[in-house]
């Protein structure tokens, strides 16, 4: 079941909108009398007047211009020089702090043992340790024809030591 309450419309103190100069003197220079709603400077209906909206607009006409070739190929080599600035700090970035950029895999083959719990990836790290793994798991697949990096424990590996 609902309850539906009534509410009494409160007409003691609303103010309803009006569509007249109000009655009674407007605005004062040291105070204010009567209501503080701005008087109706236009009769109801009558469109509105706007006389500017304070932003300053240039009258000049004003249509597209086309993009000089010279400034798209100039801001192209830009681009480019910007890249291959980011390349030189992000390499010489990483000479600074260790990282070997010319890091390979060894040609040295050796035969390996996979240990019991290892993957192909433990497997990588430990025979090429100063190799980047990914590229020793690749030649070790390649290496014994695996088609899937799955290897089991005790099995015997061709692979790239040093």
């Amino acid at each position: 079941m609902t309850l539906i309450h009534a509410i009494p419309a409160r007409t003691g103190t609303v103010r309803r909108p009006i569509n007249r100069p109000s009655p009674g003197p407007q605005w004062d220079r040291d105070r204010v009398a009567g209501s503080r709603r701005p008087v109706l400077s236009r009769p109801a209906g009558a469109p509105v007047l706007y006389r500017g909206g304070g932003v300053a607009m240039s009258t000049a006409p004003h249509r597209r211009r086309p993009v000089p070739l010279a400034t798209t190929v100039g801001l192209a080599l830009l681009a480019g020089i910007i890249t291959l600035w980011l390349g030189m700090v992000a390499h010489f970035g990483q000479l600074a702090n260790g990282v070997s950029a010319a890091a390979h895999v060894p040609d040295r083959l050796g035969v390996v043992r996979v240990e019991t719990g290892e993957s192909l990836q433990d497997v990588a790290a430990r025979v090429a340790p100063e190799a980047p793994v990914s590229q020793v798991a690749d030649r070790i697949r390649q290496l014994n024809g695996l088609n899937s990096p799955a290897v089991s424990a005790g099995q015997t590996l061709i692979a790239p030591v040093g």
